[in-house]
């Protein structure tokens, strides 16, 4: 079968070689019917070129949707327009000068789906894998029978798996719709399009006509339940994604607050403008880089966490020093001085950066997407959970293997008993402060690749992350670890029913029941003077 096609089509080479001067004809003529100025004869210019095999004839197309192809009313000549500027005449690919009374070959959506087909089967072997996926789409939405015979040559060529699934799928739209295809070839046309099972096959399936056989139309009308069920589970799990993307965003950002809240017990409102002086620090870095070095823009973020841990450790660590530390046991005080701190901080930013949004680029590794199923999965997004997962599985070890985290884990469970021992609370205490701030400087570096940089960066997050931190248990991890995705996912779920807003105040009404009922959240820390 494969090697009689194969046959075939050398046939036709060799008769499209000896008969040139005619093709060449039939290409001129169907030149001819775009400058009628008529939506049935362009209807047919456009079947004319695709059919007459000319090298030409896929620019004149790409032209015609491009709005690019001109006629001039007097001498019936079409011209292409190039990108570029340049003028060329259609008929005979040279360069011309086309009259100032050229006219645009007009458009309406009829031709536009014509341009689609003619497109896709021109392209259907073309030696780029990218446009033979493409024309292979454009076939499966278009359904032009004309198509049918290079589906056939670029199905017995194609060697990749995934390539020549697309154009079995494309073929077997081209079927489904052909009226005077065999019942068989219908009925084996709707199992293919059920199995791609996208909104795509969902509304050919839907869309067959009303005199299709009745055991087409049974099989089509089984295929269309069966992919609105695949397409509802495929949705939850779009939406569990959505929830663990942004749980890992609510993690970074409350992970550092868990640890001064947690350690200190410091209700800390000027956490936010940490996570914002990270991600102006990214900004700084790529600017740097863009203006020294461009060829170094794809290791920026490897610069900028470090940098944003850095710097906003340092000034985490200034403001414990000259601030928290004279108003410890004063809660209330200081609440109001970290909130005021927050808005001298976000208006320092603006002063330096202006109130405007800052431009942060995705690196080339952190651009683009790629599809699981039916999800689709953004690489920024993936990167960022895997980045997050990264600094809580680092900063347990931080806690579980460093001496520092051995002091840290002694003063939040008993400080008095950790004094007594000789661990000096207030070194802990700045040390602490500075590690959530450069974590929360970090989480700036994340938030950077997905969220607009500008002064109010960190009051976006502020609030959220008080519900995690709050949610989980204070001061322990694994509870900010399991509340920060638990919330995550439960508003993205909540989102589709009940809106943005709306979903956003079901989970604060849910949190205040949950919280009377386990005032210390889901994993509470152990200790004489927590229990106390």
């Amino acid at each position: 079968m494969v090697r009689d096609r194969l046959v075939a089509w050398v046939l036709a080479a060799v008769l499209l070689v000896v008969a040139a001067p005619g093709y060449a004809q039939t290409y001129d003529d169907a030149l001819t019917k775009f400058a009628a100025d008529s939506f049935n004869e362009t209807e047919a210019g456009i079947a004319g070129v695709a059919a007459s095999g000319n090298a030409r004839a896929i620019d004149v197309i790409e032209a015609l949707s491009d709005q690019r192809l001109l006629f001039d009313p007097a001498t019936k000549k079409i011209y292409i327009r190039e990108k570029s500027g340049r003028v060329l005449d259609a008929s005979t690919g040279t360069e011309a000068s086309a009259p100032a009374d050229v006219k645009t070959v007009r458009l309406n959506n009829r031709m536009r789906r014509a341009v689609e087909a003619a497109l896709g089967g021109l392209t259907l072997l073309s030696a780029d894998s990218g446009k033979r996926y493409e024309a292979a789409q454009a076939v499966f939405k278009s359904r032009d029978a004309a198509a049918l015979p290079a589906l056939d040559a670029a199905i017995a060529k194609e060697t990749s798996a995934s390539l020549k699934r697309a154009l079995i799928e494309a073929r077997a739209a081209v079927v489904l719709y052909k009226s005077d295809a065999r019942e068989a070839d219908r009925i084996d046309a709707v199992a293919i399009i059920k199995a791609r099972g996208d909104q795509d096959a969902l509304a050919l399936l839907a869309g067959l006509p009303a005199d299709a056989p009745p055991a087409v139309k049974r099989a089509a009308s089984d295929g269309v339940a069966a992919i609105q069920s695949q397409l509802a589970m495929w949705a939850g799990v779009q939406n569990a994604w959505y929830g663990v993307s942004l749980g890992s965003v609510l993690l970074l950002a409350a992970i550092g607050l868990a640890i001064t809240f947690g350690v200190m017990g410091v209700i800390n409102m000027a956490h936010g403008e940490m996570v914002m002086i990270g991600a102006y620090v990214t900004f700084v870095v790529q600017e740097t880089i863009r203006a020294y070095n461009p060829g170094l823009f794809d290791y920026s973020l490897l610069f900028a966490v470090p940098l944003a841990f850095m710097v906003s450790g340092a000034i985490g660590i200034l403001i414990e020093r000259g601030i928290i530390r004279f108003l410890y046991g004063r809660p209330l005080e200081t609440l109001l001085a970290t909130w005021g701190l927050s808005l001298i901080l976000q208006q320092a930013v603006r002063t330096m950066f202006g109130p405007t949004n800052r431009e942060v680029g995705n690196p080339s590794w952190m651009s683009g997407a790629f599809e699981i199923g039916q999800i689709t999965i953004t690489y920024n997004r993936l990167w960022i959970v895997v980045f997050c997962l990264s600094v809580f599985a680092g900063l347990l070890a931080l806690l579980r293997f460093t001496r520092i985290g051995l002091e840290m884990r002694a003063v939040t469970q008993n400080r008095p008993m950790a004094a007594a021992m000789g661990i000096r609370t207030s070194r802990v205490d700045a040390l602490t402060f500075g590690l959530g701030s450069g974590i929360a400087g970090i989480a700036g570096v994340a938030l950077s690749q997905i969220d607009n940089v500008s002064p109010n960066l960190g009051q976006s997050y502020i609030i959220d992350s008080f519900l995690v931190v709050v949610f989980g248990g204070v001061g322990n991890l694994w509870g900010t670890l399991v509340g920060a995705f638990t919330l995550g996912i439960a508003n993205k779920f909540l989102e589709p029913f009940a809106g943005a807003v709306l979903g956003k105040i079901a989970i604060l009404v849910l949190i205040i029941l949950f919280i009377q009922k386990r005032p210390r959240g889901l994993f509470a820390l152990k200790g004489r003077a927590v229990e106390a």
